[in-house]
Formats: structure tokens, sequence, C-alpha cells
């Protein structure tokens, strides 16, 4: 067997490194060596310094801190409880972290073998550890519960996509301290997104000793368009006409949701109540379908005249008797 490899050099850093230099070079070579993020050719690789460089990651804390990397979780309360002095592993199993490790990356290439077939399954993640996982030392990695936020996008910004940065708050541990920091996040908006689609920045929540940070999902949400309302992949456009005009025809224009003009010319057809012009094509892109494009749907509210005179009464009954 093999001298184990020094853990200062599977994080590729000095012995004389920081803790905040630990933790830099933890959280970037995670995000090289996930499995999720190289072929199946590769997979077993990236899989085994996956667990080596998370191994490598407590023992350097360890060494340098002289004590384990995370306390106990006391579930009844969400912080971090005591470890090691009064402690005791009486009757406590140990998961050794290569198992954990192994079964968590088995649970996620399951998930990842699903077919995605409903844009509001979008993730985006940050580089951060994985959810709860045991130890070595016998200690938990606890997690909270994610963190909900809307991110309001314009009927335009989610046709045509667009890029936001958001900024917040949150809390993070620093030497055993906890303190403010400002965090900042860019999104890619793809065309086509839906209201209920979810982001997701993994381990961007906050910070507490003894657990993992939480998970932050930004939810999009849809600003009320003016003139549009968006139904599935459509979109659905009233249009007030006076009677006169449904009946004996009608020119008008108006402004698609990308801005261009569009004329439209009802001669030939009779504009009735629940009558619908359909253009197709013209909707919201699919978001999982390149170049496709749902409808939109024109739907007319007829304006009635209140009062009628003698004479136009008269006049319509006979025009409308010739046509019997």
């Amino acid at each position: 067997m093999g001298k184990p490899r020094d853990f200062y050099e599977v994080l590729n850093i000095p012995k004389d490194s920081s803790p905040q230099r630990i933790r830099r070079a933890y959280k970037s070579l995670v995000k090289k060596w996930h499995p999720d993020k190289h072929p199946l050719s590769s997979k077993p690789e990236a899989e085994a310094m996956f667990k080596a460089i998370a191994q490598a990651y407590e023992q350097a804390l360890y060494e340098i801190q002289g004590k384990p990397l995370f306390a106990n979780c006391d579930s009844s309360t969400g912080g971090g409880g005591r470890g090691g002095e009064g402690g005791s592993n009486r009757g406590r199993t140990t998961t050794p972290l290569s198992s954990v490790r192994a079964a968590s990356f088995r649970r996620e290439d399951a998930v990842h073998r699903k077919p995605r077939s409903d844009p509001k399954d979008v993730h985006y993640t940050a580089s951060s550890p994985k959810s709860g996982f045991a130890s070595n030392s016998g200690t938990c990695w606890r997690k909270p519960p994610p963190l909900e936020r809307k991110l309001e996008c314009t009927l335009e910004e989610l046709f045509s996509g667009c890029r936001k940065e958001i900024y917040f708050d949150r809390e993070v541990v620093v030497n055993g301290s906890v303190i403010r920091k400002e965090e900042s996040q860019k999104i890619k908006v793809k065309p086509g997104w839906k209201k209920g689609t979810k982001i997701t920045f993994e381990g961007m929540g906050d910070e507490r000793p003894g657990c993992l940070p939480a998970d932050v999902i930004y939810m999009i949400a849809e600003k009320e368009h003016p003139f549009f309302k968006r139904i599935g992949n459509d979109l659905v456009m009233k249009i007030e006409v006076p009677l006169v005009n449904a009946l004996t025809g009608w020119t008008f224009s108006f402004h698609l949701i990308n801005g261009e003009q569009m004329t439209l010319s009802f001669q030939d057809e009779i504009i009735h109540p629940g009558y619908e012009k359909v253009i197709e094509g013209e909707g919201m892109p699919l978001a999982n379908e390149k170049g496709l494009r749902g409808d939109l749907r024109i739907r007319f509210h007829i304006r009635f005249p209140t009062k009628l005179s003698i004479r136009q009464r008269t006049f319509i009954q006979e025009a409308l008797k010739q046509d019997s």
C-alpha cells in the first residue's frame, strides 16, 4: 500500500496556509472535481479526487484549529452543539466519509438522469459543499432549509432573455465569528422562462458554526403587463372594437411584444362576441425548443352603443331584415 498523500499536497497549498486560504483552495477544487461536471469516462477519477479533497480539507483545518471541522448539530435548535468536551459517542454509528459521499453521488446521478422537460427544473449553482453528510470524526454536517426569494421580470425580459445582477447580505463565519457580508450574483434569464422557474445558488445562505450554509433559491415572477397576458407559451391581448367596426370592417395597428408593429385588417370578417384571432408564432419562445414560439391570441370586446335614435333603430332593423 502506497504512502498516503499529504493533505496540503492534495489541496495544493503551503503548510503555513491560513484557514481562509484553505477554504478558498477547497472551494476551487470541489468546483473543478465535482463528478457531475465530468463525462462518464473520467467520473471515477473525479469521485476519488472529490473525496480526497473533502478529507484533506477537514484534516487541514483540524490540524490548525485543534478541533473537529464541524461540531455536532442540535436538530432541535438548528444551531451547532458542542463537540469533544463533555460529549460521548457511545451507541453512535459513524459512517465513513467515502461511503456517504459515494451514496450521495449515486443519488445525484439518479436525479440528473431524469428527463427535464419543464423549465421550472432549471438550477444555477454556486460552488459550495453539497448537502449534509457524516464525517469520519463522527460529527455531522447539517444544512438548513433553503431561503426563497422572488426575481421579478417583465414579459419583455422573459421574451428576449436578459442578465440580472442581484445584491444581498448574508451572515458568514470568519475565524469563529459571525459577520455580515454583502454578496452579489449574476443570473442569466433565458428566453421563454416561466413564472415559477427556480434558480438555485448552493451554499449562498447564512452560515452557522457546525452546519453547512443554506441554499438560496430565486423564483421567477412575472410583472403585470399593460397589454399582454401570458398563458403558457401563448400571449393574449384584448382589444375593444366599436359595434359598427365589428360589423362593417376594421383596420388597426399595434405593437408586438418584441416592439415590432403589426397591422390587421378585417374586411370580410364579422367580429362577433367570443371571436378570437390567432396569429401563429407571435407568442413567447419555448424555453426548451430553440426557434419555436407560442401564438398570439387577440380577443375582442365589442363596444355596443348605450342608446339609439328611432331613425337608427329603424335603419338597423331594415338592414338586418334584408339579410335574413
